[in-house]
């Protein structure tokens, strides 16, 4: 009797749990996975107070087994890291790479075939993990099950913006309680009472499907995949490995911005010398079409014409630039272009664009391929269009994908369109062809309406910038301009994905768009940029790129040397970027060190401080400048009555004589900015 109650005791008590854990070398962040519950999961605590409680893994498949429970969790193996890393172009020259590394093997003790590792790296700023699944034969992902578990919900506010929506990833960020969310694009930051803030995002999307995340309750959020044409999600044979699912920690704000985990979780380049990859900044004909002056399609008012070319070419030549992009110049734009992607050709210009005459004019062309989303007609001419532009010299291609309501265009092997999201793993595959295919050809490409930045360009050095979120153009007239906080919400959530082509440098807020029959457009409102000049300016440190455009037409620069000086100044290319202060959403003041480059020394700090509709006075040490050097601080400050929306224009720009013993005070109009290049005086 007493072996029978031993033996039902036995049975009716749960397995115990185990738990395995690492920390970050600094020992402030700790994961934790744990088979409770006979269910995959894990935990994140920073600075000892828990930030992600329980949230399960796993998959589920269209046939195979899956994989979310009966689990046992048991090590495989441990590593640490620290090494130092350099990137070939970038905000910061070298990375440092310090992490310890757990991995780890949930099985099921009655099942050899269910199972699967987990690869997690923790870091001083986050962690990161992924799938490793052993698998042969095919599978269809349907659910990928990872939870994002985050504690005490009711004590966090959300910076997000909206998925799988009809303009991709092209919307004003939002700022609501956590609980308020419904479904979001990564990167996702949070912010919490006590201060702690994280950013969930991924790393190396390869070949798999971009993840957003689905609120369920509370703060448990999961991964949501972009579905495929069918609705399938993710299709894989043999064993696979997933992108790396981040989350970054920080006491403050300005911490998300100074991390490189991203960039850290992905492979090294795979392009070999990447010399030919460059950075700089460019003209374009392109804010011209955009209010109404010039026109992509062919005829009177055609923009892109050799005539105008070369007339932007003389004044790129004349104050410095590497290249003018021309945006209209081949067949297709006529009628509704977006509708009727497979009219677009990438070879045949228009007649009124000679293409070897201006590539031979003595400035880059910066090229352009504008696919509206026509993904196999694009793929179709893409070694043509690239062997052309190689050809002709252009080292640099801006492509397009504007397709509303994600319906970017893919023929099946029975030539059936069918319709595909911007981050669905055929696209992401797409997208990684086209900058492969165009490294044979030493370009580099600017991807516009692209999926978001996974730190790939560490993998792929010349997939140099991208757009991926709301840019100028929404400044122009046809659509809501950017509110005062777009930049300071976007230093905090879209760049913590990469750099950003968001084309800066507008100059004359006084056009006047029209409709077809004439009537104005926004009439008694405010349909232009809703910013200070001085903001402008400042973008181009706040917001990096290692290409920039000044966005405005040469007139308006011709117009204001003395503010268009800075813009001349400014490089794109920098040894180190510190951001100093800021709040997400309010305000950020950014701090960046010139890469010695072409005309650029290497000992010239530079200083972005962008504010939202509040105006404020900000404190700047300048203990980020070398001590015992003198600098010659040249500032482009907000006016005393600058105001974005009834005093724009009003900037003063000054000299001083500075060291790293000063303070400067910063006053920032509502909307406003400043703008300030350090220049060593003693060399």
């Amino acid at each position: 009797m007493r072996v029978f109650l031993l033996l039902l005791l036995a049975v009716s008590l749960p397995s115990i749990a185990n738990e395995l854990s690492v920390l970050s070398p600094d020992k402030k962040v700790k994961l934790s996975f744990t088979d409770d519950g006979e269910l995959a999961q894990y935990r994140v605590s920073f600075n000892g107070e828990p930030v992600l409680g329980l949230g399960k893994l796993g998959f589920t498949f269209a046939k195979a087994a899956p994989l979310y429970r009966d689990f046992k969790v048991e090590e495989i193996s441990r590593n640490t890291v620290d090494q130092t890393w350099q990137q070939p172009w970038g905000e910061q020259r070298d990375i440092r790479d310090n992490h310890n590394e757990l991995l780890v093997k949930f099985y099921n003790p009655s099942d050899k075939d269910r199972t699967f590792l987990v690869r997690a790296r923790v870091f001083n700023d986050g962690i990161g993990f992924r799938y490793e699944l052993p698998a042969s034969g095919n599978r269809i992902i349907t659910r990928e099950l990872t939870e994002f578990n985050l504690v005490d919900s009711h004590q966090a506010k959300a910076f997000w913006i909206p998925a799988h929506g009809r303009d991709r990833y092209e919307y004003v960020y939002q700022s609501t309680n956590l609980q308020d969310v419904h479904t979001a694009h990564t990167p996702f930051t949070v912010k919490y009472e006590n201060g702690t803030h994280v950013a969930i995002h991924e790393a190396a999307l390869v070949d798999y499907a971009g993840m957003s995340l689905k609120r369920q309750e509370l703060g448990r959020f999961t991964a949501s995949l972009a579905p495929r044409h069918d609705g399938s999600l993710v299709h894989k044979t043999g064993s696979f490995v997933t992108p790396w699912r981040t989350i970054t920690l920080g006491n403050d704000a300005t911490d998300l911005v100074n991390s490189y985990l991203v960039l850290n979780l992905n492979e090294p380049n795979k392009l070999g010398d990447v010399s030919w990859v460059e950075p700089g900044k460019y003209i374009g004909i392109w804010w011209g079409m955009h209010i109404d002056e010039y026109t992509w399609g062919s005829g009177n008012k055609h923009g892109a014409t050799t005539q105008r070319t070369k007339q932007y070419m003389d004044f790129a030549a004349k104050h410095g630039f590497d290249g003018v992009l021309v945006e209209g110049w081949n067949k297709g734009w006529d009628g509704d272009w977006i509708a009727n992607s497979e009219l677009f050709s990438f070879t045949e210009s228009y007649p009124d664009f000679d293409i070897e005459a201006v590539t031979s004019y003595g400035v880059k062309l910066i090229g352009h391929h504008e696919t509206s989303g026509g993904i196999t007609n694009y793929e179709a001419q893409m070694e043509d269009g690239f062997a052309l532009y190689n050809k002709l010299g252009v080292s640099q291609i801006k492509t397009g994908y504007v397709a509303h309501g994600q319906n970017l265009k893919v023929r099946d092997d029975n030539n059936v369109l069918r319709y595909e999201y911007t981050d669905s793993q055929d696209v992401v595959n797409h997208f990684i062809k086209n900058v492969t295919t165009a490294a044979k050809y030493q370009l580099s490409i600017n991807t516009h309406e692209s999926v978001k930045d996974t730190g790939l360009r560490r993998t792929y050095p010349n997939w140099i910038s991208r757009e991926s979120a709301r840019g100028q153009e929404y400044n122009s007239g046809w659509a809501a301009p950017n509110p005062p906080n777009h930049i300071p919400m976007l230093a905090f959530t879209r760049m913590l994905a990469g750099p950003m082509d968001f084309t800066p440098g507008i100059f004359n807020f006084d056009y006047v768009r029209k409709n077809d029959g004439g009537i104005e457009w926004g009439k008694g409102e405010v349909m232009r940029p809703q910013t200070t000049l001085a903001k402008q300016l400042a973008q181009y440190v706040v917001l990096y790129s290692p290409i920039q455009m000044a966005a405005d037409l040469p007139r308006n620069y011709e117009n204001n040397l003395p503010a268009f000086q800075f813009i001349k100044d400014v490089p794109t290319d920098w040894s180190h970027s510190k951001a100093l202060q800021g709040e997400v959403g309010e305000y950020i003041v950014m701090a960046r060190k010139a890469s010695k480059h072409k005309s650029y020394s290497g000992n010239d700090w530079f200083v972005g401080a962008i504010t939202n509709e509040e105006a404020r006075e900000l404190s700047l040490p300048l203990t980020f400048l070398e001590e015992g050097q003198q600098y010659e601080a040249q500032l482009y400050l907000d006016g005393e009555k600058a105001h974005w929306k009834s005093n724009p224009y009003a900037m003063n720009i000054e000299k001083k004589v500075v060291t790293s013993a000063d303070v400067l005070s910063l006053k920032l109009a509502p909307s406003g900015g400043g703008a300030i290049r350090f220049k060593l005086l003693s060399q």
